[in-house]
Parts: C-alpha cells; sequence; structure tokens
C-alpha cells in the first residue's frame, strides 16, 4: 500500500482510473503483420507452367449494345430509333443471336421507373441474359 505524508497525516492514493491502451496496441500490431506475412501464403496455389496460345480471349471485342429512352418514351438502339415492337429483334440482329452479350439501358431521369422495367423486361423475355441500368456518376464530391 502506497501512503504520502501531508502535513502529518497519512492519506491512501486513490487507484487510477485510464486504462492503458499501450499492450492492447503492440498485440494488434503482432497480429497485423502475422496476418500479413501469412495470407500471401494462404492463396497460393500449386505452381503449373501453362502453355502459351495465340487465340484472342473470349468476347474481348465485343462492344456492348446501349437502348436508350428518352424522356417522351421513345426508344433508341444506339443512335437509331427503334419501336418497342422491333426492338427484340433489331437486338438479336445486332448480338449475331449471341444472348451473352453485354446491354446496357440507359433512361432519362424523368421517365417512368415502370416504363425503364418494363424495356428491360422485353428485352430479357428476348433471351439476353447481360442487362443492366446506367447511372451519371455525381460530380465533385458529392
Amino acid at each position: 500500500m502506497a501512503f504520502s505524508l501531508r502535513s502529518g497525516r497519512r492519506t491512501r492514493r486513490k487507484p487510477e482510473s485510464h486504462i492503458n491502451v499501450t499492450p492492447l496496441v503492440d498485440v494488434m500490431l503482432v497480429l497485423l503483420i502475422i496476418f500479413m506475412v501469412t495470407a500471401p501464403m494462404l492463396t497460393s496455389g500449386v505452381n503449373v507452367d501453362l502453355p502459351q496460345t495465340s487465340a484472342k480471349p473470349v468476347n474481348a471485342d465485343n462492344k456492348p449494345i446501349t437502348v436508350s429512352i428518352k424522356s417522351d418514351g421513345s426508344l433508341y438502339l444506339g443512335e437509331d430509333s427503334v419501336s418497342a415492337e422491333e426492338l427484340v429483334s433489331h437486338l438479336q440482329q445486332l448480338a449475331s443471336n449471341d444472348s451473352g452479350r453485354r446491354i446496357f439501358v440507359r433512361a432519362d431521369a424523368k421517365i417512368d421507373y415502370g416504363k425503364v422495367m418494363s424495356v428491360m423486361g422485353q428485352i430479357t423475355a428476348g433471351g439476353f441474359t447481360h442487362v443492366a441500368l446506367l447511372a451519371q456518376q455525381p460530380q465533385g464530391g458529392q
């Protein structure tokens, strides 16, 4: 027990009420180093000497097809106007009946969400599986 002498009286010191975080930080840094060293060892697989080929990557030259919906509801395939009834047949012609071709749907911000979903449903009903919506990224730090 620690006592101090003040003006002749003994008083007991109060216990310290703060937590010493230095050992905690030391342990966390050691764990971080251990995980940084062991993680690359866990992900490495079996070394295999792969053969060389002159073949081109699959679907590397395919540009996505863009379907645009203007605020008045008119449809455009690329830059060409197309009716809703002709959309799937024109898409199949452009994609050369490749159902894995990427199709991007762009729609005006003021258009009804139901109209956009209707066009996307029509495209997927035509057999296309890679249909995505496009949006504009916010400007600046928003």
